[in-house]
């Protein structure tokens, strides 16, 4: 069999992570097989549908490398087909125009619920024959059978079955001529030669009304697979109360693409006891049977420990790629200082996302004018004076810029003038950055650059001295001398 997924999206909001499951386990059971993966818009709203979100739903599959084979195709361009194939039906006697009014038919609902009955259609002119309707407004219903079963094997269910009698004849064209959902889906899966059909467990309802319309079409019937739902911790479908958002906030938050991939695929699936897998063990390992058809909780916590992990274990001239986005975004020059990847090494055990790595180098790459003012006035003071003066001696005569270089020219400050590493590592971590909180001094002084950091210290030794110069006169004017001249 030539096997043809498609992910089917509807541009009705942001695209939500239960899509973007689907999608990757259709994108992973095309892949594995050599078949094709298409990408079709379904925007028959078109009072929801917007520009926008078809440009996230496109944006959020390139981010995710989920390369599609075809499309994307978009339903609204594809009307004048649908409703050709709905005038051969009613020809054909396999559909009929329903004239009833919005009135009978709420009445007609409003009692069946008042006698516990499921609300349906009643068929009421399903075998009319009219002439001349006293209003022509009409829509067009698909004569369902009205016996027998609907069967099919879902590969992650199993055996589902439906009996005909439970379904009404649904609208398949509304009165101003536009074609419904589910009768949409059954042509494109039609035309697209759609193998395997892989969605959610809200359209198994679908399935049967979509099967016999295939049935009276003389089309294939694809086989299905129906994923199970993802909840919050509640246990309640997950949604925006969760804290949930679109695809691309997650990239937006610093989260890398292979992070939210591996961490989606094992959102029902499993492979042993195996947490981290890169694409290509994910598609060598992949089969829908072992997709589990019990509903799974997301985890927020779990996912950015992924990603952490990520950050850390991928080399990281690949994360880099992704940090430029993030720096660029910022606003931030990076052809003025050190290469992505160093930074990448520097800072990935401190930081969970690429947003907060982005926001902890910006010091490598922009100079400043003030500092961080709690920082500054902790460590900045007199008795700091000294050793930045030394260490910015030491600093400006390394003629080989070494990390090593670098780590000896502040043992030698230490050893001269016999004090502790952090007597001298927090008043220079704060000249050189301007906040309190950077990587190990050494490393942090090495990648900042020579000319950089004497630069920044002589900025430092200059503010500590116009603190000294603003108390000293403040003490002279009240006839005192400066604390520390008296040492």
């Amino acid at each position: 069999m030539k096997i043809k997924t498609r992910f089917a999206p509807s541009p009705t909001g942001y695209l939500h992570l239960g899509s973007v499951r689907t999608a990757l386990y259709s994108w992973l059971f095309s892949r594995k097989a050599g078949g094709k993966f298409i990408l079709r818009i379904e925007d028959t709203d078109s009072e929801r549908s917007t520009q926008e979100a078809i440009e996230e739903i496109i944006a959020s599959m390139r981010w995710l490398n989920l390369d599609f084979d075809e499309g994307p195709y978009f339903q609204t361009k594809r009307f004048d087909r649908y409703n050709a194939v709905i005038d051969k039906m009613l020809l054909q006697g396999t559909a009929y125009k329903c004239y009833c009014s919005k009135v009978r038919l709420d009445a007609l609902r409003e009692k069946q619920i008042i006698n516990g009955e499921k609300p349906r259609y009643d068929a009421y002119c399903r075998d009319k024959q009219y002439r001349c309707p006293d209003d022509p407004s009409h829509v067009v219903r698909f004569r369902n059978p009205e016996k027998g079963l609907v069967i099919f094997e879902d590969i992650i269910r199993g055996q589902i079955i439906f009996n005909n009698q439970e379904l009404d004849d649904l609208i398949i064209r509304r009165t101003d001529g536009s074609p419904t959902y589910n009768f949409c889906v059954v042509v494109d899966d039609w035309d697209m030669e759609i193998s395997h059909v892989i969605r959610g467990e809200d359209h198994i309802s679908n399935t049967p009304r979509q099967i016999n319309i295939l049935k009276s079409l003389g089309a294939p019937i694809p086989k299905y697979a129906h994923v199970s739902m993802i909840l919050g911790k509640d246990g309640k479908k997950l949604s925006k109360r969760h804290g949930i958002v679109g695809v691309m906030q997650y990239r937006n938050d610093g989260y890398l693409p292979q992070t939210l991939l591996n961490y989606l695929v094992r959102l029902g699936w499993s492979h042993g006891n195996q947490e981290i897998f890169s694409i290509d063990e994910i598609q060598s390992f992949f089969t829908l049977d072992k997709i589990n058809k019990s509903a799974c909780t997301f985890n927020s916590e779990k996912l950015q420990w992924l990603n952490h992990y990520y950050i850390n274990h991928m080399p990281a001239e690949e994360v880099a790629v992704y940090l430029e986005w993030h720096i660029i975004n910022m606003g931030i020059q990076i052809n003025n200082g050190p290469q992505l990847k160093d930074i990448v090494k520097l800072l990935r055990k401190r930081c969970k996302t690429l947003k907060e790595m982005a926001e902890s180098c910006w010091y490598f790459y922009k100079d400043f004018h003030n500092f961080n003012a709690t920082a500054a006035n902790k460590y900045l003071q007199s008795v700091a004076k000294q050793p930045l003066q030394t260490v910015r001696d030491e600093l400006a005569t390394i003629s080989l810029w070494t990390i090593q270089n670098v780590h000896d020219a502040l043992q030698d400050t230490i050893d001269k003038l016999g004090i502790r590493m952090n007597e001298l590592g927090m008043p220079l971590r704060v000249a050189i950055t301007g906040c309190g909180v950077s990587p190990a001094i050494d490393l942090t002084v090495y990648t900042i650059g020579k000319a950089r950091s004497v630069k920044r210290i002589d900025m430092a030794l200059d503010y500590i001295a116009k603190k000294e110069k603003s108390v000293n006169d403040l003490f002279t004017c009240i006839g005192e001398t400066a604390p520390w001249k008296n040492f």
